[in-house]
């Protein structure tokens, strides 16, 4: 699959997903709601059954009022007065319950301030009947009873509850309506959630299993390739290392070949350099005749400088600057190749891995720097280190380089001070070499581990190959190497390498 398709179907699986999870919100959003509407509805719908009950309460309160008072004055027993005044004190709370039931309906408000007024009027006219009969004013009482005016005004009182009853009918209908509404809503919402959810399940079922044959394949196909790197890796191996045994060999014969024409030039050159005493004195002794000068005295030697003026003089002096010059190039391109000779019989030198101490490795190493440090006033100071499985003598010479160069670069009148120290991670040594020396400009942290290459002043002795060479050993080893450095800052070279160098490495070439 390509990483435009792989692209794709991610962001389709989000895009899916973002979908789904909205979807499900949604839902959760409007089932929330519903049922709390339904919940709602459904409290309206008691409170409309909670009004009517009460509204029923009120009136038989009333009639059973009415019917103690009757009863009391047919009989004048008291208990009808008493069953008077219970019911008396049990409507006034219920009316008052009343009002608060239907104080959300102003229609129900306007009634039941219609029937406060009746009410009052009825229950005095219950007291005054019941007052004249315990007078002994039996005729005012039966008089005032077939008046008919408590007739009139229970049949008001009747008409008002029954309009309060029918808009509470109303109500019951239009709640009850609604909750039903919404908990069909809600059931219809529950079902669609539900169904999406399954859908959404047999997607990611179906978008599982495709992935899972995808990564199968791609699995599959990995280890095609894993068998193919590998098959390829040893091929390029075998060829790298027969071109770089071939580079070596070339580098071997090259730098044999020249120092054979290079011994000539230095044979020619001494050869020179005679016939130059012997050139210059003819040309003193011709200049004598001509001037008719003294002869130079008898007990001259061969090699005594002659006596030369003027012109003469100054080609003396530019023959023997100029035959220093052969000579000093001679002297840089014989150590150039020796180096390069020596490079190439340790590039094929087979590495031993042996178990080391690095820390009496390091220490063997200061021994031999010990004079060196002290003309530079330098302390070389090494902390705990780990030991490790490698080839001694390769690491002998990479530390031996690196404390030697952190020795030469040092600053001039300032105690130097060199730090060796190391740590362990996952699986690899860490060895740090730091000082505080002259420090490398960052611009040329990669430059001074090219061959021939040097940086910053060139006031040392040094063809450019240390560090070059340091950096291709510690390869070999399977290690890294790095450097850390400002200028007049002092410099830190960091060398990692595993702690159990494997011995099937050790004909490895680079």
């Amino acid at each position: 699959m390509t990483p435009d398709a792989q692209r794709k179907r991610a962001i389709g699986h989000i895009l899916l997903l973002a979908a789904g999870l909205f979807v499900l919100t949604a839902i959760s959003a409007g089932s929330v709601f519903l049922v709390n509407k339904a919940r709602k509805d459904a409290r309206a719908v008691v409170h409309t059954l909670e009004v009517e009950n009460q509204l029923s309460l009120v009136q038989l309160q009333l009639r059973r009022a009415e019917s103690a008072q009757r009863g009391y004055l047919a009989t004048l027993q008291p208990d009808f007065q008493a069953d008077f005044e219970q019911a008396i004190s049990q409507l006034t709370p219920a009316l008052t319950k009343l009002s608060q039931l239907i104080s959300d309906n102003p229609v129900q408000r306007r009634l039941i301030n219609e029937m406060m007024p009746l009410y009052d009027q009825r229950l005095e006219e219950f007291r005054t009947t019941i007052e004249l009969a315990r007078s002994q004013r039996m005729n005012d009482a039966t008089k005032l009873v077939r008046e008919g005016i408590g007739r009139d005004t229970m049949k008001h009182i009747a008409d008002i509850a029954s309009q309060m009853r029918a808009e509470e009918d109303r109500l019951f209908v239009e709640r009850t309506t609604d909750a039903d509404r919404s908990q069909t809503l809600a059931a219809s919402l529950t079902g669609i959630g539900s169904g999406f959810v399954v859908v959404l399940a047999g997607i990611a079922i179906f978008l599982v299993r495709r992935s899972s044959h995808a990564r199968d394949q791609a699995d599959a196909r990995l280890r095609d390739s894993h068998l193919n790197l590998e098959a390829t890796v040893d091929e390029r191996t075998a060829d790298l290392r027969e071109a770089n045994d071939e580079i070596q060999r070339f580098a071997y014969i090259v730098s044999h070949d020249l120092r054979s024409p290079l011994v000539n030039i230095m044979g020619f050159t001494s050869e020179l350099e005679e016939l130059r005493g012997d050139i210059f004195k003819r040309i003193a002794a011709l200049s004598r005749a001509q001037s008719e000068a003294p002869a130079a005295p008898e007990n001259a030697t061969d090699t005594a400088e002659p006596a030369l003026e003027g012109a003469d003089k100054q080609l003396s002096q530019d023959f023997s600057e100029a035959l220093g010059f052969i000579k000093s190039s001679i002297g840089k391109m014989d150590r150039l190749i020796t180096a390069i000779l020596n490079l190439t019989r340790e590039g094929r030198r087979e590495f031993e891995p042996v178990w080391i101490d690095t820390k009496e490795l390091f220490e063997a190493i200061v021994t031999t720097v010990a004079h060196q440090a002290a003309e530079a006033q330098a302390e070389i100071r090494i902390d705990a280190l780990p030991n490790i499985v490698s080839d001694r003598l390769a690491l002998e010479q990479i530390f031996s380089n690196l404390i030697d160069n952190a020795l030469k670069y040092l600053k001039t009148g300032v105690p130097g001070e060199i730090l060796v120290r190391g740590r362990t991670k996952l699986g690899f040594a860490i060895f740090e070499i730091s000082d505080n020396g002259r420090g490398i400009d960052p611009k040329d942290h990669q430059r001074i581990f090219d061959l021939f290459r040097r940086a910053g002043t060139q006031d040392k002795p040094g063809q450019g190959i240390g560090l070059a060479h340091v950096r291709a050993l510690v390869r070999r080893l399977g290690g890294t190497m790095s450097v850390s450095s400002e200028l007049h800052q002092g410099s830190t070279f960091t060398i990692t390498l595993p702690i159990n160098w494997p011995a099937g490495n050790r004909k490895t070439r680079t």
